[in-house]
């Protein structure tokens, strides 16, 4: 699997990472654009200022999708953390990408609203699966990369469980044999 393509068009000047799936492809996500399950043809990881106040996030995602050159379907995540930075993870055909900004963690389980405001810090997570995956399959793909990403934050320290626009996206080939858990 290769890497993503880092691009700065003008309507993601801060970056984007552009996934270009093959034909076939499966996805649960947790993405506000193109999230639930789907057959996405792509996937954008737009890097946004701080103080990004667009609302029409469907509307941003396709302008930088069409800018691309992106055709069809798609899944769109927005962080305000640098994209050209990602993480990545390997092993036995599984590949992880993660782009992480963690500037205001919060717990999960928060008993009150914060008395800070809330800057964006997002950890977004896409997760690339060798294998066809049925629904409860993906979906403990989903947990699975927020359980680990709550043991990340926990080894370092972060006072938190994530971040209130955290994604995760797990995509799957939808031929072969199918894994149901």
């Amino acid at each position: 699997m290769e890497s993503p393509d880092y691009l700065t068009p003008d309507q993601a000047p801060l970056g984007v990472l552009v996934w270009r799936l093959p034909t076939g492809s499966e996805a649960l996500s947790s993405a506000t654009v193109g999230g639930g399950l789907s057959k996405p043809n792509w996937i954008l990881n737009i890097r946004v200022p701080h103080d990004y106040g667009r609302t029409d996030l469907g509307d941003h995602v396709h302008e930088v999708a069409q800018a691309a050159g992106l055709r069809g379907a798609g899944i769109g995540l927005l962080t305000a953390a640098g994209v050209e930075r990602f993480g990545v993870g390997q092993e036995r055909g599984l590949r992880v990408e993660v782009t992480a900004g963690v500037s205001k963690p919060t717990w999960a389980a928060a008993e009150s609203e914060p008395s800070q405001p809330v800057f964006p810090g997002t950890v977004n997570i896409v997760v690339r699966v060798p294998v066809k995956l049925g629904v409860s399959a993906a979906v403990n793909a989903v947990s699975t990369a927020t359980e680990a990403k709550t043991q990340a934050f926990f080894e370092r320290g972060i006072d938190g469980t994530g971040t209130a626009t955290d994604t995760v996206t797990v995509v799957w080939d939808s031929a072969g044999e199918c894994v149901e858990f």
